[in-house]
């Protein structure tokens, strides 16, 4: 891995670059029911967009490896990156349309989403080995699963090979091959994606007992994401449990990446993973406490609640 520091970039995200259409409800329709909403808020989003501009609002030098459509979603994302600082030098346009997230994000600030992969779903294996130096010029490689798995194994191991830190956030859960477990230092997980991945064997235990048994899949290291009860980091030097402050939640949309994002970068500048994980929260926290995603992320100057 390239030392804190002498990377080119200290954290590249591959991963997903949607918008996020989002209207209020006062609660979610039931199947077959009608219930109105606000307006129509149209916000830049996608996991992996989102982790590049947290990323890069934090004061990180991050680049992004991703397709968008050549429609007018298209355009408003990559302004959207740009404006944030996020180098788009392999950033692709293909015909059609960008990925779209449907959002309902209800009074306290819970939601739900549906995702049109569009552009997303064609980011191919093919597409990595152009991008092999901008892989191995990172000391952090973030990955989530909004692009096909396939791809995000092609680029994972291109960038472990070259001594990057891979990073994974298993959000939409999926299954994953055993050679991928193992290259994720963390897998980063909420609760239900970890009992996703652990099947029958997560059921019933608490998050240390997740975390254990997540450990023995094989993968170097372990973070479970709690929500407002913060975080938990595990690797071989033994488990942290790590608190949330606690904070008035408006919106959790992208809550999580700007946590991955904050974790990642904390990770390429030579942090241990509590360490990380407790600045992750934070900025996790802070996330919270304003409507959209990308445009509830703080930036570097900003004061982080607790």
């Amino acid at each position: 891995m390239p030392a804190a520091g002498d990377a080119r970039h200290e954290v590249v995200v591959v991963g997903s670059v949607n918008a996020d259409l989002v209207i209020g409800v006062e609660r979610r329709p039931g199947p077959g029911e009608t219930v109105l909403g606000s307006d129509l808020a149209v916000y830049p989003g996608g996991k992996g967009a989102n982790q590049a501009v947290a990323a890069a609002r934090l004061g990180g030098r991050v680049a992004i490896l991703a397709r968008i459509g050549d429609d007018g979603n298209g355009a408003l994302l990559r302004s959207a990156l740009a404006d944030a600082g996020v180098d788009l030098g392999h950033l692709l346009r293909t015909p059609g349309p960008s990925g779209v997230a449907l959002i309902t994000v209800d009074p306290d600030g819970d939601n739900s989403i549906i995702v049109s992969p569009g552009a997303n779903r064609r980011l191919l294996p093919s597409d990595v080995p152009p991008a092999r130096p901008l892989l191995e010029g990172a000391s952090v490689v973030s990955f989530q699963l909004e692009i096909p798995l396939e791809t995000v194994h092609a680029a994972a191991r291109t960038a472990a090979d070259a001594g990057a830190r891979v990073v994974l956030n298993l959000s939409p859960p999926a299954p994953l091959p055993d050679d991928l477990l193992a290259l994720c230092d963390p897998l980063v997980v909420n609760e239900h994606e970890a009992a996703f991945l652990l099947g029958r064997q997560g059921r019933g235990d608490g998050p240390a007992g997740l975390a254990e048994r997540l450990l023995a899949r094989g993968p170097r290291s372990v973070v479970i994401t709690l929500g407002g009860d913060g975080a938990l980091a595990a690797d071989a030097s033994g488990t942290a449990s790590v608190p949330a402050p606690r904070v008035e939640a408006v919106d959790t949309t992208g809550a999580g990446d700007a946590f991955t994002a904050a974790l990642c970068l904390r990770l390429a500048r030579g942090d241990a993973l509590a360490d990380a994980a407790r600045h992750a929260v934070r900025v996790g926290a802070a996330a919270v406490r304003a409507p959209g995603a990308q445009s509830s992320y703080p930036y570097e100057r900003d004061p982080l609640p607790g």
